[in-house]
């Protein structure tokens, strides 16, 4: 039998399909219940009905309500055995085998509802037909009533459902023989009982108070599904109908209550459930189920009893388990995680914990009643061991681990998704860290991460709206302590955060490529401001020093965007200097190379930055058209430990200074803060230096020439 698609291109002529299916429809209901039709008439009236279903599959947003009349239309058509709709079922299941589980679970699932309603009140029609008749029995008057009790006897004793009479204390007087067969006991049996004898402990918690309540008078009638123990000892599900009998007087007197065998339609409707909880590879609890159990914990959160209570969450993802798929094929793939599934259940599951597949390679532990990180952890664990172990299947021996992010908090004051948004970044922190282990959510950690997550968002933003400035930190040359260059340093003015250091955007600029336009925004703005200096003070203006970082090199227009920039502002080249890092021009070729040649021609200084801390190769250096290093501030910090200058240190400073000086190679110190240390400087022959000692950054108009 082939199945329905639900692509688009399936439904180009939906009535074909719809006789398809009706036809593989009939065929599967065929004798299971007596209807007054031959087969071109049923299948005329299953394809109407395949019309519909069709429609709810296909529709963007499902409707229930239709599917459910489809139910309901069934059993009109007096389709009303159990076969029926367990064939029904299965007939969806495979024509619609190919759409997405969920809407097919959706559309079994109503037309399932449907049916049982339409059952239920079609039953409860004809309850309340023989109610009536047994009312209106003892109501006639005296010389009647023996036409009316036999009346009565015979639907009591012929009806196709149970029923019995009970007194107002409980015990039963009268029973027929439906209720009889139903339960296994002879009538005599059933007559010494009371109610007491029929509470079982899978009642529903209301049935005590409905039955107190109808015994007492407060109400004639209740309904509701209830178990009953067969004499063979297999439980019997029935939806029970029960009324208060009163007398003349408007005393209650007797209860008669009508018992409908609903077994079968109560265990297709377990069976429907557990699909619909379960994974259908792994047969573990599936989302749904694990976030029904989590919320269920949430809301008896502030119950008596709970108010401390505490929840854990161990999130696994197999490590590498894509790997596995591509290269040993899926079928070795599900094998994989049917075993790991099947050995976590074993190894973890408890009381009071559960076993839950997400989806893809990802499992789930929801530890409750928890007594703190360890009780979490020590289930992390377990659980990392358990995944350690080779795995066979398919003839291969697989070695795997998994990473498992684990989070641990109070119930109280929290919400599933801020459980599982806390345990999937911790996730990714194990991962992140190496795999093969776990990780512990660190609350301020996470809120560091947001709020980088926030300026990286907001940062292409912020630049429209000019929140970046760029201020200037002096340049000095020790041998006289004047000014002759300056460094420009962007900031952020956030709207919430204040002002913000490089150090908190440049990364994440450099992540996200936002450095490229940021870059270019911050050299133009310090090629204006040295343009301006070089009109208003002439030839004592400051060399502009501009910090290009990684990613603005390997970018194609770098070249381009210098030369357009010195143009536009009019700023003499000599009077640009450009640093870099070490990584962006030492052990790299091609363009990188290329680009930094390029721009030497264009006429500014290349200086390099951080020196020291990178790849610090001489003899590379020499083949570079570099003017300038920039000692990095940590050799500089040595110079000024309150014991005296690290001797280490000062001679790496040393002879820094002294092969760049042989390479022509001016030298400048970063993160001068004192004056012993700019004094050592001088004497170890370094030209620049800038810090604090001197200044710290701030606008332009602050700079002094």
């Amino acid at each position: 039998m082939t199945a329905i698609s639900p692509t688009p291109t399936s439904w180009d002529r939906p009535h074909r399909a719809a006789e398809r299916m009706a036809r593989a429809w009939s065929l599967a209901i065929a004798g299971t219940s007596y209807v007054s039709m031959n087969g071109l008439e049923v299948q005329d009236f299953l394809t109407s009905l395949s019309t519909r279903l069709i429609h709810a599959l296909t529709a963007e947003t499902f409707d229930p309500t239709d599917v459910r009349e489809v139910g309901s239309t069934l059993v009109a058509a007096h389709f009303t055995e159990p076969t029926t709709l367990e064939r029904t079922l299965a007939v969806l299941a495979e024509q619609f085998g190919n759409a997405p589980s969920k809407r097919c679970a959706q559309i079994q699932g109503a037309l399932a509802s449907g049916y049982a309603l339409a059952l239920r009140d079609r039953v409860l029609d004809e309850q309340e037909e023989i109610r009536t008749a047994a009312l209106w029995a003892r109501a006639r008057a005296e010389e009647g009533r023996r036409v009316s009790e036999a009346r009565f006897r015979a639907i009591f004793a012929g009806a196709a459902i149970g029923m019995s009479v009970s007194t107002i204390d409980g015990q039963v007087i009268e029973v027929n023989q439906a209720l009889c067969d139903m339960l296994g006991y002879t009538a005599d049996e059933l007559r010494a009982m009371s109610f007491d004898d029929f509470v079982l402990p899978e009642d529903p918690p209301s049935a005590g108070a409905m039955f107190e309540e109808v015994l007492s008078g407060g109400r004639d009638q209740f309904r509701i599904e209830k178990p009953y123990v067969h004499k063979d000892g297999h439980r019997v599900w029935t939806d029970l109908v029960a009324s208060i009998i009163r007398d003349e007087d408007g005393r209650a007197r007797w209860l008669v209550a009508m018992f409908e065998d609903i077994t079968e339609r109560y265990l297709l409707q377990v069976r429907l459930r557990h699909q619909a909880l379960h994974d259908p590879l792994t047969q573990l609890p599936n989302r749904t189920l694990f976030f029904e159990r989590l919320n269920a914990l949430l809301d008896a959160a502030g119950d008596t009893g709970h108010e401390d209570a505490r929840i854990g969450v161990c999130y696994l993802d197999v490590d590498g388990f894509k790997v596995i798929n591509d290269t040993l094929g899926h079928d070795v793939g599900d094998q994989l995680l049917q075993t790991v599934a099947r050995r976590l259940a074993r190894s973890i599951s408890g009381e009071h914990q559960l076993v839950a597949r997400m989806g893809g390679d990802e499992f789930v532990v929801l530890v409750e009643q928890c007594g703190g990180v360890e009780d979490v952890v020590a289930v992390a664990e377990k659980a990392l061991d358990t995944v350690r172990a080779p795995v066979h299947v398919g003839g291969h021996e697989i070695s795997i681990s998994a990473s498992i992010g684990v989070v641990e908090q109070p119930l109280r004051g929290t919400s599933a998704a801020e459980v599982m948004k806390a345990a999937d970044t911790t996730l990714y922190w194990a991962k992140a860290d190496g795999r093969n282990r776990l990780a512990l959510f660190d609350a301020e950690r996470h809120t560091r991460e947001v709020t980088a997550y926030e300026l990286s968002a907001s940062m292409p933003a912020a630049l429209e709206r000019r929140e970046f400035f760029v201020e200037y930190q002096p340049l000095v040359r020790l041998s006289d302590g004047v000014t002759i260059g300056v460094e420009a340093l962007v900031r952020w003015r956030h709207p919430r955060f204040g002002v913000l250091g490089p150090d908190a955007f440049i990364g994440m600029a450099e992540e996200t490529g936002l450095i490229v336009p940021l870059g270019r925004w911050v050299l133009h703005e310090a090629c204006r401001q040295a343009a301006e200096w070089r009109r208003t003070v002439g030839d004592r203006a400051p060399i502009m020093s501009v910090n290009l970082a990684v990613r603005q090199m390997r970018d194609r227009t770098i070249v381009r965007d210098v030369r357009a920039i010195l143009e536009q502002t009019g700023l003499p080249p000599e009077l640009l200097q450009l640093e870099l890092t070490e990584s962006a021009v030492m052990g790299t070729g091609g363009d990188p190379i290329e680009d930094l040649n390029a721009l030497a021609a264009l006429g500014p200084r290349i200086a390099i930055d951080d020196f020291g801390t990178g790849y610090s190769n001489f003899a590379y250096l020499r083949n570079l058209p570099v003017h300038s290093l920039k000692l990095a501030g940590s050799f500089v910090a040595g110079l000024r430990p309150p014991e005296g200058a690290d001797p280490v240190d000062q001679e790496i400073i040393a002879a820094v200074i002294g092969l760049a000086h042989t390479l022509k190679l001016s030298v400048t110190a970063e993160g001068v803060e004192t004056a012993e240390q700019a004094t050592r400087l001088l004497e170890l022959g370094c030209d620049t230096a800038q810090g604090w000692y001197y200044a710290s950054s701030g606008p332009a108009s602050a700079i002094k020439l």
